[in-house]
């Protein structure tokens, strides 16, 4: 198994992925160098583990009506019709409360799909700037490794360090979620 995620200590990341952790890394780079998102945004890296193999796990991602289940903050996740055959269209619609403030957004995404590798999420439009997603799937063992990165810029200018500290305490759990739902069937 080669897992690629923190390359300084493959063994301990290996070993906490199997145990059971949430692996999270903050900020993304282009291969130039250049941050993969505006100043106003933030974008998150996470990685578990999941004992399953990983056509079981590819047909529970799919089936994208049921990320209401993995993500407690969605409310509405729906395909859309569409005419082409190269990629689905999205809705969905996430409720957030902060202290005393509730928001809810809304986002419409392509959405393309490499039979049990690999789901791109684009943005159409919706309640960000930008916003972009790559959920990968490599076999670990008896399993599978998911590794679900995430970048958005909000349409309200928040600082990065702010949206990413969001990010990076919300993933966790939304990730222990999903892992849930898949592996009880």
């Amino acid at each position: 198994m080669s897992i690629s995620f923190y390359s300084d200590s493959l063994d301990a990341t290996e070993a906490a992925l199997f145990q059971g952790e949430i692996l999270i890394k903050t900020g993304m780079l282009c291969t130039d160098g250049s941050a993969t998102h505006s100043i106003w945004g933030g974008a998150v890296t996470a990685q578990m583990y999941l004992p399953r193999k990983r056509s079981h796990v590819w047909q529970k991602i799919t089936n994208y009506p049921l990320w209401v289940d993995y993500f407690p903050d969605l409310i509405r996740s729906e395909v859309l019709p569409i005419t082409s055959s190269s990629y689905k269209r999205l809705y969905q619609v996430a409720q957030k409360a902060f202290l005393f403030l509730s928001v809810q957004v809304e986002i419409y995404l392509h959405v393309f799909e490499i039979v049990q590798q690999q789901i791109s999420f684009r943005l159409e439009k919706g309640s960000f700037t930008d916003f972009s997603a790559e959920l990968k799937l490599q076999d670990a063992g008896a399993g599978t490794v998911l590794t679900y990165s995430v970048q958005a810029t909000p349409t309200i200018p928040v600082p990065s360090i702010f949206i990413e500290q969001a990010m990076k305490l919300d993933l966790p759990a939304n990730m222990r979620k999903m892992r849930e739902c898949i592996c009880a069937s």
